[in-house]
């Protein structure tokens, strides 16, 4: 039963030991120069002016939401596409009545002016 998941195991161990390598060379290959607009904070585009404890416009949220729906249901198409000779015309037309939601959720968002940035 173990002997299943060597495999997987092997993959952790390399993915962590490269990783390690990779930051251990970047460290010692790169030179480290901080000036003032390298160690200044960035965030959102603008500069920190205030506490970091300030109200975002809701927008910012806005934005993130949406990608977020949107790329979860855009995710969806890819195990669809892979099984789509298994599940057949069912399975077709049970793909394009959720895309055609997915379309009017986009249109409606569209028409709202959620994806204008004034």
């Amino acid at each position: 039963m173990l002997e299943n998941y060597l495999p997987v195991l092997i993959f952790i161990a390399v993915g962590v030991i490269f990783g390690g390598v990779m930051l251990l060379a970047g460290s010692l290959l790169s030179t480290s120069k901080p000036d003032s607009a390298k160690n200044s904070t960035y965030e959102c585009g603008f500069e920190a002016f205030e506490s970091a404890r300030m109200k975002f416009d809701v927008r910012f949220y806005l934005v993130a939401i949406l990608f977020i729906i949107f790329d979860l249901e855009i995710a969806f198409l890819f195990p669809w596409a892979v099984v789509l000779r298994d599940i057949g015309m069912f399975g077709f037309l049970a793909m394009f009545v959720f895309l055609g939601i997915l379309v009017v959720g986009f249109i409606y968002e569209w028409k709202k002016g959620a994806l204008q940035w004034e």
